[in-house]
């Protein structure tokens, strides 16, 4: 059974920084496309950042390059995702996701979710202005 288990998210005042955390159990990651994704109320689902298998290749959102950073940790199973100077627009549902193929795939409109087979349950991120 996998799982993906996603946890630090919280609530900050803008300007602050979080560290996401994505454990994941029943699959080995190494190899593997990896994604965060966020979805606010009343919005569709968003592509925040994504890094392949090799790990050397990674994707990024427009609205979060330069604050966000995504890294993975093979021999931990895990994928991180470090936020800084965040903004109250960051406020989300954070997801984190696999995806069995070494390199992760992008479309004109960012980041493909259907390319992804496991989710977590989601951390809730709120950013006060």
């Amino acid at each position: 059974q996998v799982q993906l288990v996603e946890s630090g998210g919280g609530s900050v005042q803008a300007g602050g920084s979080l560290r996401l955390s994505c454990v994941v159990s029943g699959y080995t990651i190494s190899g593997n496309c990896m994604g965060w994704f966020r979805q606010a109320p009343g919005k569709e689902r968003e592509g925040v950042a994504h890094i392949d298998g090799g790990g050397g290749s990674v994707y990024y959102a427009e609205s979060v390059k330069g604050r966000f950073t995504i890294a993975r940790n093979n021999a931990e199973n895990t994928v991180s995702l470090e936020m800084s100077s965040l903004k109250p627009e960051d406020t989300a549902m954070y997801y984190c996701a696999a995806a069995r193929v070494r390199w992760c795939r992008t479309t004109a409109a960012g980041m493909d979710s259907h390319e992804y087979n496991y989710w977590g349950q989601g951390t809730q991120v709120t950013v006060s202005s």
